[in-house]
């Protein structure tokens, strides 16, 4: 609760300090990503043995820029494969049909190409769904105006069930103000 407070002092003050001196037009209040990428699952059961997964994944993220350097979004990841995982603490295995993966991310970029991301959620599945928190960083680059080339590593704790990390790569389109 303490970050949050933080994080919302720090967006006040560069809010304030942006009507101050400058426009607020030099950014763009929203953007959206595609991303193609590959989610990785420590925990995954291959041929009756426990084995690691390299899952395709496809990922939409939706972002709002409270300001230059902080971002609130939605951001859904799916895995496009089924695969079973052994549950963490027990020997009992689950089946994952196609699974989306949602949060409600807060986004801090303190530099120009980061963007340091924490989030929660829930991952949705036709079995069982599971609540997870997310941590993960973007590197963007921007190609064209309004465009960015963006590549990303997010890390998912799904509570009482199975983490995986996801590595991706895509655009953003900013629009808006």
């Amino acid at each position: 609760m303490k970050y949050l407070i933080i994080c919302l002092f720090l967006s006040q003050n560069v809010s304030a300090q942006e009507k101050e001196g400058h426009s607020e037009s030099y950014f763009k209040s929203h953007s959206i990503a595609l991303l193609l990428g590959h989610t990785h699952v420590s925990q995954g059961i291959r041929e009756n043995a426990r084995s690691w997964l390299t899952l395709p994944s496809v990922s939409l993220d939706y972002n709002y820029l409270l300001s230059k350097k902080l971002s609130i979004g939605l951001h859904n990841d799916l895995i496009i494969e089924n695969f079973k995982i052994e549950k963490s603490g027990s020997r009992s295995q689950i089946e994952r049909t196609r699974p989306l993966a949602s949060a409600m991310t807060v986004g801090f970029k303190p530099g120009n190409h980061l963007t340091w991301q924490f989030g929660l959620g829930g991952e949705f599945s036709k079995e069982e769904n599971f609540f997870l928190s997310r941590l993960g960083v973007e590197y963007s680059h921007e190609i064209a105006e309004n465009w960015e080339f963006i590549s990303s590593f997010i890390y998912d704790i799904k509570w009482n069930a199975y983490d995986s990390f996801a590595i991706g790569v895509g655009l953003s389109k900013s629009f808006g103000k």
